[in-house]
């Protein structure tokens, strides 16, 4: 039962409409916002509507993490005749039918997600009285903050700039209100020093409220199952903290963006923050995945996620992309797979393997097919809960990455070497130190490996302004591929 703190599927009390401008989102009437604020399920029910967009499949439930960013980023193999749009996103072709719908639809959702989350930070001062746990009132507004923060940071590195010596400005909209005023457009510089000061405002929330510090990942993970957890929290929408916006989560983005910046001394700082963190009893907060998670078939490697999303629908979204007897499948072919993805790395040992399926298909080929977003046959009867925290994970941020922040961004070699060890070791793999000229090399590569089906490989080449992807053979990319234009209904044109 406790599945419904995660997929409540209300928000029929607060509709969101939009003009001619993505930007322009409000309530459809000033009485649906002031009667939703008079309760706390009010705000609940706000706040969870921020996850539920989240997880829609313009966004992290398929667009942004599977599909479309990724074949940006030049990944999957595939029919063409199925994937024509694909084809366009590979070539860039921002103009073409299919990504002139995706890009608007993408643009219109985050900025819609945005505005969710800034009627309660609006409502917040107003009505926060109704929130009488000092503790949630400060995790309601803070997940807000972080939501629009996060938000703010992916529009930037999809539509932004590049981050390191740009050719080309692009000021993009930041938006705090939700009015029918135009909403301020900021250059790159303005616009991240917003995004890090809602994540100041968001961590000074956290901090001393957030249930973290009383209680472990695993045990709000699981604090539902009262015979082997004793955790007591004062409302249930407290549990759940890997798959909410939470402190750590505000420590990842801001390395995230720090690394994305290329300031370096900030991301490693941010990065061992977390990889350093521990409990109250002198544990580590978090510890890299291993053999655990991928010997219970859990290939999103949950207990490693910082921050995630649960999403009850990711087995209908992905139904047709990893199974060998669909013609929509995208997979990887045997000399992606062992000369380019695992280059320079045994498939004998490393666990990272496990997480494909090399079955062959019906007509004898071994074409790896991603198994992170498998989910249990409905004859095995999985209890809803252990579905919600362990199945239907779609990776957000995960520890894995603040390691590669840290490793990147060292301040010595002796310092990389002392963490990239025991990163490879967590994936089964004996790794020799590295030498000043293979970092990069290897740190691309891991990002590859890592994060392959989760998004983040297309901004990692334009943060470093990568000119030859793997697997795009035909030309160099170029500025103009990695900034994705802003949609033709947004106003402010650069």
């Amino acid at each position: 039962m406790k599945r419904i703190l995660l997929y409540i599927t209300l928000f029929a009390t607060l509709s969101l409409a939009s003009c001619n401008d993505w930007l322009d989102v409000k309530p459809e009437t000033q009485t649906d916002e002031k009667d939703m604020f008079k309760s706390v399920s009010g705000f609940k029910n706000a706040l969870t509507a921020c996850y539920i967009k989240l997880n829609s499949k313009n966004l992290y439930g398929l667009s942004l993490t599977i599909t479309d960013i990724e074949f940006m980023a030049q990944h999957w193999s595939y029919q063409e005749s199925n994937y024509r749009g694909a084809e366009d996103l590979k070539a860039f072709k921002y103009e073409n039918d299919y990504p002139k719908t995706l890009i608007s639809a993408i643009y219109g959702e985050m900025y819609n997600t945005i505005a969710q989350a800034n009627i309660i930070l609006q409502n917040m001062p107003d009505h926060k009285e109704v929130i009488t746990n000092e503790d949630m009132r400060a995790i309601v507004e803070a997940e807000a903050l972080t939501i629009r923060a996060f938000c703010h940071m992916e529009i930037l590195r999809l539509f932004g700039q590049m981050p390191q010596n740009s050719d080309k400005q692009v000021s993009l909209a930041y938006a705090k209100t939700v009015s029918t005023v135009m909403i301020p457009h900021y250059s790159y510089n303005d616009f991240t020093n917003l995004i890090l000061a809602d994540l100041d405002a968001a961590e000074a929330l956290f901090k001393d409220h957030d249930p973290l510090f009383t209680y472990s990942f695993q045990e709000l993970d699981n604090f539902f199952d009262t015979k082997n957890y004793n955790v007591e929290l004062a409302d249930e929408f407290m549990g759940f903290r890997r798959f909410r916006f939470n402190y750590y989560a505000v420590k990842a983005i801001r390395a995230r963006l720090y690394m994305y910046m290329g300031k370096k001394t900030e991301a490693y700082t941010a990065a061992k923050e977390i990889i350093d963190a521990v409990d109250k009893n002198g544990k580590k907060v978090l510890e890299l995945a291993g053999a655990g998670d991928i010997s219970s078939s859990n290939f999103a490697l949950p207990s490693e996620c910082i921050l995630a999303l649960s999403n009850y629908e990711i087995e209908s979204n992905t139904e047709k992309l990893f199974k060998s007897d669909k013609t929509e499948r995208i997979y990887l072919t045997e000399k992606q797979f062992n000369n380019d993805l695992f280059a320079g790395q045994s498939t004998a040992v490393n666990n990272r393997v496990q997480v494909w399926d090399r079955t062959p298909d019906n007509q004898g080929a071994i074409k790896p097919l991603l198994k992170k977003y498998n989910q249990p046959s409905s004859t095995t009867n999985t209890d809803m809960e252990v579905l919600a925290t362990q199945k239907q994970v779609v990776p957000l941020i995960r520890l894995s990455e603040m390691y590669l922040i840290a490793i990147e961004s060292a301040p010595t070699l002796n310092e990389a070497n002392a963490l990239y060890i025991p990163y490879m070791k967590a994936r089964n793999v004996d790794a020799s130190p590295l030498q000043q000229e293979q970092l990069m090399t290897e740190i691309i590569r891991e990002y590859r490996r890592e994060f392959f089906g989760e998004g983040q490989m297309f901004y990692t080449y334009k943060r470093l302004g990568i000119k030859n992807m793997l697997w795009k053979t035909d030309r160099e990319v170029g500025e103009q591929d990695y900034i994705v234009p802003l949609p033709s209904t947004e106003l402010n044109a650069n």
